[in-house]
């Protein structure tokens, strides 16, 4: 999955891409670089992020996405917890919705079983503007699969079908260092959920806490990361740099089932 951030204040990329057509041309590169989806996204859910409006997010990503579904023949997912979002992004094309509050926003639950697209369903701790200021877990890897247990089950209650539904564990999302590499270290255990795993680690700040680089120094770490995750069973990874990391699960792939 390669990240499209239509946003000015992303972590990472905030401001890249904001016009539509340097969005558009970043993710027809990712294409060829082998991303088999787009993830686009109106609003920065970084540590300390401000809320954005509904009307601004739209002007965002309806745009790219519409031009994105007219040019290129893999999924786009729109990254984002509001409603209405929802509806007009799958009404331009989007084909997953990509929740970081996990379908808690208002209304949002309702809206995504009537679209009837697969979603995502992603734990946090807290919001954005304040989840890293104290996160506090008596067990960190059972508070996220409860959490995303319940989840998954108020779906299916909706009328989504388990099998339209993946988890994100939420990496950097109210956790600190060790929660992040403790979640890592015993990823496989949320297979029990039975749904798919997708992971997102590229560039984040628990690299750079042991690597000493800034965002954009941190390719070579995510990489690693997400070799790691797909070892402990990721599903889907979601990238920054997509051919760096394809070209590692390339050789992953070779070394787990030999060369055809």
């Amino acid at each position: 999955m390669g990240i499209l951030n239509v946003t000015p204040d992303s972590f990472s990329d905030g401001g890249e891409f904001l016009r539509a057509d340097a969005a558009v041309a970043k993710a027809l590169q990712m294409v060829e670089d082998g991303a088999a989806i787009i993830d686009v996204g109106g609003e920065s859910t970084r540590p300390g992020a401000s809320p954005v409006s509904v009307e601004d997010e739209l002007d965002r990503v309806i745009p790219v996405i519409e031009a994105l579904t007219a040019r290129i023949d893999v999924p786009v997912s729109i990254d984002t917890s509001k409603p209405e979002v929802m509806l007009a992004a799958v009404k331009a094309g989007a084909g997953l919705i990509n929740d970081v509050k996990a379908l808690r926003t208002d209304g949002a639950l309702q809206q995504a079983a009537q679209l009837g697209v697969p979603v995502c369903l992603m734990h946090m701790q807290g919001q954005p503007p304040t989840m890293q200021q104290a996160p506090q877990y008596s067990s960190v890897l059972e508070e996220v699969k409860a959490f995303l247990a319940e989840r998954i089950q108020a779906c299916v209650d909706h009328g989504i079908p388990k099998q339209h539904i993946l988890i994100d564990p939420g990496f950097g999302f109210g956790k600190t260092l060790e929660h992040n590499y403790e979640l890592l270290g015993h990823l496989r255990e949320l297979q029990q959920l039975g749904c798919p795993l997708l992971v997102g680690l590229s560039r984040k700040s628990m690299l750079g806490a042991l690597t000493g680089r800034k965002p954009e120094q941190r390719v070579a770490a995510s990489v690693a990361a997400a070799v790691l995750a797909v070892e402990r069973g990721a599903n889907v990874i979601r990238v920054h740099d997509v051919a760096e990391t394809a070209d590692a699960l390339k050789i992953m792939e070779a070394t787990r089932s030999g060369v055809q």
